[in-house]
């Protein structure tokens, strides 16, 4: 990741609530005059989109749209913000897209709350690499992984200390 710039650590990371990973299509398909269509991948570094949704109080609002304006000029940066993936929560490289033009929508709510929703870009989605892929595909992931954790209770509780 080349990003310098953060999501701020006082402001809560999206909830779950409205959240969805959304892949752009990296294929581009040829209609053919007889049989089956061509198909090729267009790009490697597939783009995906995801909606995100904040609360914030009235503090956390006035610090997202100075940050967002001073930080991320406003919006036109990538930025570093973790999110929730298929290998768990994991920093993503970010940045705003918005929809309809308008990079974020807020909407003032009961006590005080803000509901801020967006869409977010994300540049290169982490994932597993193919070696994990690999071992995922090549065995059973729950015998896997109760084997790991026999190994550490064997190593760490089990076995007598040398030194």
């Amino acid at each position: 990741m080349t990003t310098t710039i953060s999501w701020p650590s006082r402001l809560p990371l999206p909830t779950f609530e409205g959240m969805s990973v959304e892949p752009q299509d990296a294929c581009l398909r040829t209609e053919m005059e007889a049989g089956p269509a061509r198909t090729r991948r267009r790009f490697t570094q597939v783009p995906t989109r995801i909606p995100v949704r904040w609360r914030f109080g009235p503090v956390d609002f006035a610090t997202f749209e100075a940050w967002f304006r001073l930080k991320l000029a406003d919006g036109t940066q990538w930025f570093s913000i973790g999110l929730l993936g298929g290998i768990g929560m994991v920093a993503h490289e970010a940045r705003f897209v918005g929809q309809s033009s308008v990079p974020y929508k807020a909407v003032p709510s009961r006590g005080g709350v803000w509901i801020v929703t967006s869409i977010m870009e994300i540049r290169e989605r982490p994932m597993l690499d193919e070696g994990a892929l690999d071992i995922i595909l090549d065995s059973d992931p729950a015998a896997l992984f109760d084997s790991i954790d026999a190994f550490h209770d064997l190593i760490n509780s089990s076995l007598p200390l040398s030194w």
